[in-house]
């Protein structure tokens, strides 16, 4: 039968005397047919069928094979006719003898086979015949399960009255059965026979027995362990699963089967029982049949004989301890409801559950300490749950106190940093506008120098030229004294005679004599600056203002650096000679940075190649809903505007007069902010109003339109209320959007001063710039500048190793040779904050602004002088307008400290926003730092590999690597414990397959019970145990 053939058959003797023949292996197609059934006949899940599938040609047919060989040699109806003759007792005498006649002609088929026998072929039949068998064996025209029920609680019966029969046998002394309710039991088995009449159950037992002898039936207690193996191996099938589940007798079986004397049939029922629990439905099965065990055994307490059999074992059975400490484990822990938990942890408290773990807390059964451990994590504390959650309101408390506390001072901290970021653009302007004046003072100083050079140099000259010319005076004059003197001579020489020499009139007269100084003319204006036409300069001073230098001069040609190795390209975005003028890079050198830096170590570093050196040589379509218009009432408005109006008048809960009155009171306080800018969109447009007017024209009747077109009229009748509504708009939204655009403002103004004035951003883009000429100037030529954007490429360019880039060697360079400017961010204020505006739409914010307080003081000066004057629109313009004055002119200084930072490094404002231009030195403050990090970590990795550990610090080294695993195997232990606890759900009844069952008891055996919440509770209990560990230590 099933699998295993009978005693007496020759094939058996076969079997066990040779080994099976191999048949050939048919071709292809044949055997991918006959595998597929094979398959189809295994009923496996897909994931197991998939493996299958996989094999080679030669396993699958062995499989084949091997399913061939375990075909069913005997079909269900065998067993079910069996089981249905040991189910008669009440059947007739020639019924029986021809039952026990075909019984014998079985039994010596069977070799005298036994109802135990018989029950073991059923259960290998089960577990190892194919599906098809299994579905034949359950359908409705075999009903094998009602017949395996039906017997297993026929044996029940059998078995409990046999054990009635033992105790009364043995005076009541076997201590299994010491608990209350075995007792009441036992005494009321004790007048079996006097009580026949009254007891109709109890002789329904006894005629059993009867029975059982009189067709030699096997032990009950044997039948009993066996049917429930059979149930099992119906369970471990889908199809045989929902139907036990289904069944109103199965479970109810299979749960008074505890009441077996064997520990090894108790542990297989609690298996079961506990299987069930886990899937979706079955905790409520499992309660309902412990309930029926209640009633049907007269227990006091639900669970009390299985608690008598847990507490007073006859001998101590591991598996029966740990089965019945895992079902008690899931049939309190496995529901949802934490209630309905706490309600079971207290039943099972009260039949001496917790007094009895407690004396299992030092068992010295692994498997046991466990299960029981499972169960005090899954526990819950309902004490513990209070104090933790008026800690929790308390803990909740306190952070709602400490977040509001938080958002005060986030708010102060933001109102401080508004007004240290005003008070830094005053006084960065303050400071632009002293620098301005002291260049202006000094270029004035500069020329008052130049020209009182050369008005020296003039006096000098004429010193010269009058110094020369009193020389000839002096000389003529000597002349002139010698001629009087000659003349005098002639004179007295003439009385004697005259004198001899030339005639009178040869002599020539001498020069007039000079002038008085008082007498002079004024001398000759000073030569223009620069001295005459053609004259170079004096040497040494300064080129005279207004003439600068060629441009051909301005700029050095730079020469090319050929570098000893090839190194990689820095693609960066070099600026054209004309474009560097009056940007930073006309005030760098960085030629005379190649005797300081180590360029050396850089081609080292970033070489790349060979190692030989190199050779020196509108409209979305709206969804359109048709407006069903009202009967009783006309309306001149478009379907869509009138349901956006009968909208608009449920959320505007304001009467026509008093939205007059508050529109020409500028009253927000009437009429809100919300309410105005709801009305701004829903007011009468023209045509609107001309259709209004006409039909109030045409003398039509005003009652027959709508609600909403009345409310229309009305809104229409006040007078100028586009123009009201728009000064209310803007004077609510006034103050917000001024303190929402000054920080952009001001942010702007204070980042772009700051980089323009840094020096230190002037070294490092020096330094950088000398770097990217020594890398491409022997390529592509020497270059004088560079866009910003190329401080992003800074990153890609990797050394040969590609373990660090070209901004880790040019940080390491800025830390070595000038550390001064390795801390340039510091410099740089309010960049991350600049680089979050849109400076174009606070420029069109604040002319929005502007033609609003335009609007706003016309208005007002049109009704300042009226009977009612506007009282709200005289305090706005007064607290407001030198308000709007200071953010006209700061966002005007904005674009212009903006406008000259860009410049000044090369760019052009019109093609660079502010985000990009401020968000580029965002990113390259962040990289160097970055850099900078990466660089000390490499520092101490080579530190530490360079310098020999010491013998105590290779000890220490090996104990802090143990830790460390032995760390990271606990937290992965719990990591994986929280996934799986977190995993592990109840599952449903389209979950069950095939061999689920055996899968889940599997996992039961191989890691307890235990929910998501368990883990922490377990932490927390450890974390005390600690804690007062360590409270014993310090007081010892």
């Amino acid at each position: 039968m099933g699998n295993v053939e009978s005693s007496g058959s020759p094939h058996r003797d076969l079997r066990n005397s040779t080994m099976p023949l191999r048949l050939p292996m048919p071709e292809n197609g044949e055997l991918e047919s006959r595998f597929t059934k094979v398959l189809a006949s295994m009923d496996l899940p897909p994931d197991k069928a998939k493996v299958l599938k996989n094999y080679d040609d030669e396993k699958k047919w062995d499989l084949i094979q091997d399913q061939e060989r375990v075909s069913a040699k005997e079909p269900p109806e065998h067993y079910l006719n069996i089981l249905r003759t040991y189910l008669d007792p009440a059947a007739s005498r020639s019924s029986r003898v021809q039952a026990i006649s075909n019984i014998v002609n079985k039994r010596k088929m069977l070799g005298e086979a036994s109802s135990t026998q018989v029950l073991r072929e059923l259960e290998i039949s089960l577990r190892t015949n194919h599906i098809e068998w299994v579905r034949d064996f359950l359908n409705e025209r075999s009903h094998g399960l009602d017949v395996l029920v039906d017997y297993l609680s026929l044996q029940i019966e059998v078995m409990r009255a046999e054990q009635v029969m033992l105790n009364q046998t043995l005076n009541e002394d076997d201590s299994v059965f010491a608990s209350p309710s075995f007792k009441r039991n036992t005494s009321q088995t004790l007048s079996f026979r006097a009580k026949k009449r009254r007891s109709p159950k109890r002789s329904k037992s006894y005629s059993a027995v009867k029975h059982s002898h009189k067709l030699h039936m096997g032990e009950a207690r044997d039948d009993v362990h066996v049917c429930i193996m059979c149930l099992r191996a119906i369970m471990n099938h889908q199809y045989g699963f929902n139907l036990v589940i289904a069944h109103p007798q199965a479970i109810n079986c299979i749960a008074l089967s505890i009441n077996h004397k064997n520990p090894r049939t108790k542990a297989l029922v609690l298996e079961l029982l506990a299987a069930v629990c886990l899937v979706s439905g079955g905790h409520e099965i499992i309660l309902s049949a412990f309930a029926n065990f209640k009633t049907v055994c007269n227990e006091k307490h639900r669970f009390e004989t299985l608690m008598n059999y847990f507490q007073n074992y006859e001998e101590f059975h591991i598996d029966f301890m740990v089965a019945c400490m895992q079902f008690i484990n899931i049939v309190v822990h496995s529901v949802e409801d934490m209630n309905f938990r706490v309600h079971l942890q207290y039943e099972f408290s009260q039949i001496g559950l917790d007094f009895y773990l407690e004396k299992l807390r030092n068992t010295e059964s692994d498997r046991l300490s466990v299960q029981v451990s499972a169960y005090l994590d899954n526990t819950i504390d309902v004490a513990v749950l209070l104090d933790d959650s008026e800690a929790k309101n308390a803990a909740l408390e306190q952070v709602h106190e400490l977040s509001e506390e938080l958002s005060h001072t986030m708010d102060k901290l933001q109102d401080v940093e508004d007004q240290s970021m005003a008070k830094i653009v005053e006084l960065e302007a303050h400071l632009t506008q002293k620098i301005e004046e002291a260049k202006i003072f000094k270029e004035t100083t500069e020329q008052v120098k130049n020209e009182v050079l050369t008005l020296k140099k003039v006096m000098t000259e004429k010193e010269c030229d009058v110094r020369h010319k009193q020389e000839l005076l002096d000389k003529h004059e000597v002349e002139i004294e010698n001629l009087r003197h000659s003349m005098r001579r002639s004179e007295v020489s003439g009385t004697g005679g005259p004198p001899s020499g030339p005639p009178t009139a040869s002599v020539p007269l001498p020069p007039a004599p000079p002038m008085p100084s008082s007498m002079r003319a004024p001398p000759a204006p000073p030569p223009p600056p620069g001295g005459p036409p053609g004259a170079p300069p004096p040497p040494g001073a300064p080129p005279p203002p207004g003439f600068g230098m060629p441009p051909n001069l301005a700029l050095p040609i730079k020469k090319k650096i050929q570098t000893k190795f090839k190194l990689p390209t820095f693609n960066w975005a070099p600026l054209k000679p004309n474009q560097v003028k009056g940007t930073v890079f006309s005030e760098l050198d960085d030629e005379k940075l190649y005797k300081l830096i180590n360029f050396d170590e850089f081609e080292e570093v970033f070489r790349i190649g060979a190692l030989n050196p190199l050779d020196v040589t509108d409209g979305t379509p709206r969804l359109q809903k048709k407006f069903s218009k009202r009967v009783e009432a006309h309306s001149l408005l478009d379907p869509n505007r009138l349901r956006n109006v009968a909208i608009t008048r449920r959320k505007v809960d304001v009467d026509p007069y008093t939205l007059s009155r508050a529109a020409t009171n500028f009253d927000l306080k009437t009429l809100s902010l919300d309410y105005v800018e709801i009305l701004s969109k829903i007011q009468p447009n023209e045509q609107e109003i001309k259709q209004f007017k006409l039909y109030e024209r045409d003398g039509k009747p005003i009652e027959i339109l709508s609600e909403e077109d009345k409310f229309m009229i009305q809104l229409m009748k006040i007078e100028r209320l586009p123009q009201k509504l728009i000064i209310m708009g803007f004077i609510g939204n006034f103050t917000d959007t001024i303190h929402i655009l000054q920080p952009q403002v001001n942010a702007v103004i204070a980042a772009s001063m700051s980089i323009k004035n840094s020096q230190k951003v002037r070294k490092m883009l020096e330094v950088i710039l000398a770097f990217g000429n020594y890398m491409n100037s022997s390529k592509r030529g020497a270059v004088y500048g560079f866009k910003l954007q190329s401080l992003d490429m800074l990153l890609d360019t990797k050394s040969n190793d590609k373990r660090m880039n070209l901004l880790h060697f040019i940080a390491q360079t800025i830390t070595d040779k000038f550390p001064e400017v390795a801390n340039f961010e510091n410099e740089l204020r309010y960049i991350e904050k600049a680089a979050m505006v849109s400076l174009e739409n606070v420029v069109s914010d604040t002319n929005d602004l502007d033609k609003g307080m335009t609007v706003t003081i016309r208005e007002y000066e049109a009704r300042k002088d009226s009977q009612y004057p506007p009282l709200v629109l005289k305090d706005f313009l007064t607290n407001s307008e030198k308000m709007l004055i200071k953010l006209k002119d700061d966002t005007k200084t904005a674009r212009e400290a903006y406008a000259a930072v860009v410049e000044y490094y090369g760019e052009s404002a019109r093609t660079l926003p502010p985000n990009t231009f401020f968000s580029m030195f965002v990113r390259f403050v962040k990289a160097f730092k970055q850099a900078q990090q990466d660089n000390e970590i490499r520092r101490k990795l080579e530190a530490a590999a360079a310098k020999p550990p010491s013998p105590k610090q290779n000890r220490r080294g090996r104990q802090d690597a143990v830790v460390k695993e032995l760390r990271d195997r606990n937290n992965q232990g719990m990591n994986v414990g929280r996934r799986q606890y977190r995993d592990k759900k109840l599952l449903n009844k389209d979950e069950v397959g095939h061999g689920t069952l055996e899968d889940i008891l599997l996992d039961l055996k191989n890691e307890p019970y235990r929910r998501a919440d368990a883990m922490r509770r377990s932490q927390r209990r450890h974390v005390e145990g600690l804690n007062s560990a360590h409270s014993l230590e310090e007081a010892f």
